[in-house]
């Protein structure tokens, strides 16, 4: 009997055994499963995971905009006093409901092209007022003509087109106007051809019409998993030569998703349209949503940097009055990709920049929470299911001694005019399947894999611990 028992023991222990070393070998295969699962869905080809979410996504996309309305445009003009602005928003607009068009897969280089429409549909229940509201703002064609048009004989002739359209430095807009395009008094009296039609999205964000943001052509990860959506080529209609040729601004992603298997190490590159150029994202924290774990990037205050801070940003310093010899911080000149109209774009609130920058307007506030721009990453299949881009639209005006509407300023502005926050989170249903399909396989496999190990070696231990006791009463 004696005999038996420790036969059951040495049974036992043995069994411990296996199932500790089935738990260690479940790891490393179980890892493998996981990263060859995920490899082929992320992908971006029909029948992926990947490419469905890919082509439309199930996320509702907002972007919400807040104008700077200007308080005391004759003091500015006659006085050239600080500018005094109040923040009024948000009026939102449901953005990025449309799916990609003319989507060609390219099997020799492993690459697959498409149009972005673009579209916008006003949400009123989700705005402080209507797109009817008016503004007083920076006049955008008189601001943008004086600097255009440096000649002195061109600028008198220019002033008495300002002042026969009865144009000032400011002028009063509607919502719908100043994002969407308004036919322009003074530049329709121009007597050659030129866009009277002026707004800031117009016309590359049309209101009315559903036009496309461009040719994007991204790798879609079938020979290389480690360039799945990294942007190839992007022919828009916005002139990024500059940036193309000289700076290499465009680059990474366009941050709806990431290559699999992100690393907190990472610098995550992403391509934004709207500011013509990739900027990128560090690591700040693991979060829960929805369920899910996440890692949460954010644009660093370094991203904005004066080019002595971030060499990167040499190519945004294009003069060295405005920029006090490429010192100033925190706004970036991207003139030569709108046509050379002076527009910077800053964080909003001129969050992150040099003083020198905010010091002549009133009324801002800077906030880290509510003015930073972060994405929210599912690390194993790269996906992006939050996120908030947040970003400042603003136009330089300078003196002028030949534009009466101008010639009383006594330095340069760079004025805000409105910024945006463009947010999107993972709908419940969306967060649901993913947990099914993804992390909860991923949990479940891991699961399955401790308690093999822990069972495993518990029995192992507590068996052998038996025998010895046994063993040892024995002997006595």
């Amino acid at each position: 009997m004696g005999c038996d028992r420790n036969c059951g023991l040495i049974s036992g222990a043995v069994i411990g055994a296996i199932l500790a070393v089935l738990g260690g070998i479940l790891m490393p295969v179980g890892d493998f499963l996981i990263e060859k699962t995920i490899k082929k869905e992320v992908v971006l080809e029909e029948g992926t995971l990947a490419f469905k979410n890919w082509v439309k996504t199930g996320t509702e996309v907002y972007r919400q905009f807040w104008i700077f309305d200007v308080q005391n445009p004759q003091e500015v003009i006659m006085n050239s006093s600080n500018i005094k602005v109040e923040q009024r928003g948000p009026y939102t607009y449901r953005v990025r409901y449309l799916a990609k068009e003319n989507v060609t897969q390219d099997p020799e280089d492993n690459t697959v092209s498409f149009l972005q429409p673009n579209g916008a549909i006003f949400e009123p229940s989700l705005s402080v007022g209507t797109e009817n509201d008016n503004f007083t703002v920076l006049n955008l064609a008189v601001a943008a003509a004086a600097h255009i048009y440096q000649n002195a004989f061109v600028q008198v002739v220019l002033n008495s087109l300002i002042k026969k359209s009865k144009s000032s430095m400011f002028q009063t807009r509607s919502l719908k106007e100043l994002l969407w395009g308004y036919k322009d008094p003074f530049l329709s009296l121009v007597p050659y051809p030129v866009t009277t039609t002026v707004g800031l999205f117009y016309p590359f964000f049309p209101y009315y019409n559903n036009t496309a943001d461009g040719v994007y052509k991204v790798f879609n990860g079938k020979d290389d998993i480690s360039k799945v959506a990294i942007i190839d080529t992007y022919k828009g209609k916005r002139n990024l030569s500059y940036w193309e040729s000289y700076c290499d601004m465009v680059n990474g992603t366009d941050a709806a998703s990431f290559p699999p298997f992100v690393e907190k190490s990472q610098v995550l590159q992403f391509f934004s349209s709207d500011i013509c150029r990739s900027i990128y994202a560090v690591f700040e924290s693991e979060i829960n949503l929805k369920g899910i774990p996440v890692y949460r990037f954010v644009l660093p205050p370094k991203a904005f940097a004066s080019p002595l801070q971030n060499p990167d940003n040499h190519c945004f310093c294009t003069e060295k009055i405005i920029s006090k010899n490429c010192t100033s911080y925190g706004v970036l000149d991207i003139s030569k990709c709108k046509e050379g109209r002076p527009v910077y774009i800053s964080l909003p609130h001129f969050l992150h920049s040099s003083p020198d920058v905010s010091e002549p307007i009133d009324g801002l506030n800077p906030n880290e929470e509510e003015h930073r721009t972060y994405l929210d990453i599912e690390p194993i299949t790269g996906f992006t299911l939050q996120f908030a881009k947040r970003l400042q639209v603003n136009l330089l005006v300078k003196p002028s001694k030949k534009i009466e509407a101008l010639k009383r300023l006594k330095r340069n502005y760079i004025v805000p005019i409105i910024w945006l926050n463009e947010t999107g989170t993972i709908g419940n249903e969306k967060a649901d399947m993913f947990r099914s399909k993804v992390t909860g396989k991923i949990n479940l496999l891991g699961l399955l894999e401790i308690i093999l190990l822990s069972v495993g070696v518990a029995m192992f231990v507590a068996f052998m611990i038996s025998y010895c006791a046994c063993r040892s009463k024995a002997i006595k």
